[in-house]
């Protein structure tokens, strides 16, 4: 029977509201019994979805699952904003009366498609002269924030109801690392000409993991009880699947589990944004670890070995 200490992979997990990220990783640990555990990216406590907890030397891989697209659902209410972009925080602007057409939201949600510009919003974990915008935001401060590129890659909107007091606007979006969902909300309701608020969000996936394959903390407990945690652990590789794969042969093989650059029969061309990383699986096509091409040397050489 495996044992948890050899537990290792990617662990998918619902996250409750009221939970923060770190409160979820605590708890994990203490039903696994595993010490290295890391989270893929940042939830607020109020909001639910996909949290991907890296286990053990899965550890290795936060950077890279951190970097992908992620996918949310959001409920958009026009006709008020709060200090907070979200329904947690103190209203700070009402509009007396809404009026808008479906037209009209169709028409501004596809301006945000592409690469824009988000102001950071105070209640945020950003740092500024060493000190989170939280902090500062609690001690009733605020400070110039400098404008962050984030990309948009779709957005859909799911449902409307425009004839409420306060009209709400039910919307997929896909976008990169870094986005504020809730910064998203309050810049759309400004190019509506209201104010506007996040009243509800779940994060539906991070890269290729998405709410099918999380389990709860009550799922956790179980599946450890009775010994079939495996079963819901996605193996490391599968959550870079992203990057190209790279097989090798015996002798490349051997080279490589000793952290050699590796010499192949052929050679890459990349552009300056591109990154150059690669899965490299052994001649038995087992997971080694993450390579990257080294394009002065024309070489592979390892970046995270993992066999």
């Amino acid at each position: 029977m495996t044992t948890l200490t050899a537990l290792e992979g990617i662990l998918p997990v619902m996250k409750p509201a009221g939970w923060t990220s770190h409160d979820v990783v605590a708890k994990v640990r203490r039903i696994i019994k595993e010490k290295r555990i890391g989270h893929t990216g940042t939830l607020d406590p109020q909001v639910t979805g996909v949290l991907p907890l890296c286990i053990g030397r899965a550890t290795r891989l936060v950077e890279y699952i951190q970097e992908l697209p992620k996918e949310y659902e959001a409920t958009l209410t026009v006709g008020f904003s709060t200090d907070t972009e979200d329904a947690s925080g103190i209203i700070v602007e009402r509009a007396e009366h809404v009026e808008l057409t479906a037209q009209q939201v169709e028409q501004v949600l596809r301006t945000f498609i592409g690469e824009i510009e988000q102001v950071p919003p105070m209640f945020s974990a950003v740092k500024v002269d060493g000190k989170r915008l939280y902090e500062l935001a609690r001690e009733g401060k605020k400070v110039e924030r400098k404008p962050r590129k984030v990309s948009i890659y779709q957005m859909e909107i799911i449902e409307m109801d425009l004839a409420r007091l306060y009209p709400e606007i039910r919307f997929r979006v896909r976008c990169s690392k870094g986005t504020y969902i809730r910064t998203l909300c309050a810049d759309i309701g400004q190019a509506l000409g209201y104010p506007a608020v996040m009243t509800s969000l779940i994060r539906t996936s991070t890269g290729n993991i998405g709410l099918e394959q999380c389990v709860t903390l009550e799922q956790v407990e179980a599946h450890v009880r009775n010994h079939t945690l495996n079963s819901a652990i996605i193996p490391a590789d599968r959550a870079v699947a992203h990057l190209p794969k790279i097989d090798l042969d015996e002798t490349q093989t051997y080279q490589a589990l000793k952290g050699q650059k590796i010499r192949l029969n052929h050679e890459f061309a990349f552009s300056d944004e591109e990154q150059p990383l690669f899965r490299v699986y052994s001649n038995r096509n087992i997971f080694i670890g993450i390579f990257e091409w080294d394009s002065v040397m024309k070489a592979m050489k390892p970046v995270k070995v993992f066999s």
